[in-house]
């Protein structure tokens, strides 16, 4: 790879405020990294994650963790061969004799974006040794099928029966010894996983027929105030305050004075932030569905007023999200700016960090042409450009030190999410 042409191309990481952090974070790595390994110690690592991240130059902070994570086929060549090691690595560590894996997708096949994150899942296990079938919860899918990806030929994908409490391939020929979630169970936890024996990763629990964003980000904030204190730096510049209310009903239009009531006041909260840093740019708030993924059911605002006056458009857009799951409950998250961009024409991006264990094996820009810094990318039209974690740090010119340097203080932020999210796992549990 030419490190100078992925300078030319990778996002801006010029900012004083964001350099001050980060070589401070660089400057207490012989604090971090015995900290991370005793925290995975008491509360281990999700089998894998991603978590997006905001660079808004005078901070740098997550804005949601995806515990069932499908963009593996946009990481790089260099993170599918980490991948491999982690994926060793993170079985080795439940203690467990596994050899054979049944890796469950979600049940919309018809999308080769997915197809090819599933490929690669397959892939990466396949190749670290271990036997793997992909099972499928779809009820319309009652016999074995292929299905063809655009590069890697194709897969095959199984129907699933119970048997004695232990899932199997419809033929009863393969009996796995650990499940692998990649259906992040938006509406319910089907029948067919209710009372398994064998071991599930991730948990029921943390589909989101069960879990909620506002939870989660209760978690890292105390994750965020204890690593803060342990490096000496204000919790806030990688921390998004949020808050929640009652039940909402946007087409009903219920609940909408305590969520415009809860907008401003979270404004202030973030006004007082920006004063004391002082941030020129306007402050905005993300109200965003408590439970769902996909990028469906995100609006930002700037006012509290603005959600009294929804258009019936907008209230249609937030009422629902994926699988058609109606939305009672949001999460109103400090709207993080992103000033990173990519490419000639300075297209808005934000990274995205995959994990697999407790290790961060690469990641991905997610960029955008037709949105805004203050507004989500996670939405139609965006594209992905793989971040080469690996490559770069091999290098040793002052250039890719900068980038090594930043993909670093990255894996810092997506770990201390990755942290919360164990620390889920052992609520639920």
């Amino acid at each position: 790879m030419n490190t100078n042409n992925t300078i030319s191309k990778i996002a801006s990481i010029s900012s004083s405020s964001l350099k001050n952090l980060q070589n401070h974070l660089l400057s207490q790595r012989d604090l971090i990294e015995p900290w991370f390994d005793a925290q995975w110690h008491h509360s281990p690592a999700p089998f894998y994650a991603s978590v997006d991240l905001r660079n808004a130059d005078f901070k740098l902070a997550p804005v949601d963790t995806n515990l069932f994570p499908a963009g593996f086929n946009n990481l790089d060549s260099n993170a599918v061969l980490a991948a491999k090691k982690a994926t060793q690595i993170a079985i080795e560590q439940l203690n467990a004799n596994i050899k054979n894996i049944l890796l469950i997708p979600e049940n919309h096949t018809r999308n080769q974006f997915y197809l090819e994150n599933l490929a690669t899942i397959y892939n990466i296990i396949k190749t670290a040794g271990y036997n793997i079938h992909i099972g499928s919860l779809n009820p319309d899918i009652s016999t074995t099928q292929d299905f063809q990806t655009t590069n890697h030929g194709k897969i095959l994908i199984e129907p699933l029966v119970k048997h004695e409490r232990q899932l199997q391939t419809i033929n009863h020929d393969f009996t796995p010894d650990m499940l692998l979630l990649n259906n992040d169970l938006s509406t319910e936890v089907p029948n067919l996983l209710e009372n398994i024996q064998q071991y599930i990763t991730p948990p029921l629990e943390s589909g989101w027929a069960k879990r909620l964003k506002s939870d989660h980000f209760s978690i890292y904030a105390q994750v965020a105030q204890e690593f803060a204190d342990l490096i000496e730096i204000d919790p806030w510049l990688i921390n998004p305050l949020f808050k929640n209310c009652g039940e909402i009903n946007f087409m009903k239009k219920e609940g909408y004075e305590c969520l415009a009531d809860n907008v401003n006041a979270l404004l202030n909260d973030i006004r007082q932030k920006y004063a004391e840093y002082k941030v020129e740019h306007p402050p905005f708030v993300i109200i965003k569905a408590d439970a769902g993924s996909y990028g469906m059911g995100v609006m930002t605002v700037h006012d509290g007023e603005e959600i009294m006056k929804l258009n019936r458009k907008q209230r249609t857009r937030m009422s629902s999200t994926k699988g058609g799951k109606s939305i009672s409950r949001v999460i109103l998250q400090e709207g993080v700016y992103t000033f990173e961009t990519w490419g000639e024409h300075n297209s808005v991006a934000e990274p995205v960090i995959y994990m697999i264990g407790s290790s961060v094996i690469g990641g991905f820009y997610r960029v955008h042409t037709k949105r805004g810094i203050n507004e989500n990318l996670n939405a139609p039209g965006m594209h992905f450009k793989p971040l080469a974690f690996h490559d770069s740090a091999s290098k040793c010119n002052q250039d890719s030190d900068i980038i090594s340097n930043s993909f670093y203080v990255y894996g810092v932020i997506a770990r201390l999410a990755l942290l919360a999210a164990a620390r889920e796992f052992l609520i639920h549990n």
